[in-house]
């Protein structure tokens, strides 16, 4: 199990357990289970659209939320962007950890390098944005005059 807490300071524990999954599969349409199912996958478009990311924690999260009377809106006020890095990470780590439990040692695999492949890819972008040249590429958009 894997622990986040919310920006209103409430700790919510993952667990994915096949109660847990089949929750997601009836609130969501979405099997847990199936990772690699879809175009793209859907571990993929887990690490990609915060939106669907945030629905399938609440799914987990959902009797802990019921029990504090917090609604899927309410959780979703208190994920803003520090919250939603560490609660993906959880979410991988508790996926990752599910299936090697269960022997799938190629779905624990697919999860892990695609939570390596996010945090590679942020790590590129940031450093291809640190490499531009602002005022050079102003210069080459503008010409020299617009900005001076």
């Amino acid at each position: 199990m894997k622990t986040f807490t919310d920006n209103a300071g409430r700790t919510w524990t993952l667990s994915l357990t096949i109660d847990s999954a089949k929750r997601v599969r009836d609130l969501l349409n979405i099997n847990l289970l199936e990772p690699e199912a879809g175009d793209p996958p859907l571990i993929t478009r887990l690490g990609t659209d915060e939106f669907l990311l945030c629905d399938v924690l609440y799914c987990l999260i959902k009797p802990q939320a019921d029990s504090l009377n917090i609604t899927s809106e309410q959780f979703g006020q208190s994920i803003g962007g520090d919250v939603i890095l560490a609660a993906q990470t959880a979410f991988y780590d508790e996926i990752i950890d599910f299936f090697q439990k269960r022997g799938r040692t190629d779905r624990a695999k697919a999860a892990a390098t695609q939570q390596k492949m996010i945090n590679l890819a942020i790590e590129k972008i940031t450093q291809n944005l640190t490499q531009i040249d602002l005022g050079g590429k102003l210069t080459e958009i503008f010409g020299a005059r617009s900005i001076q």
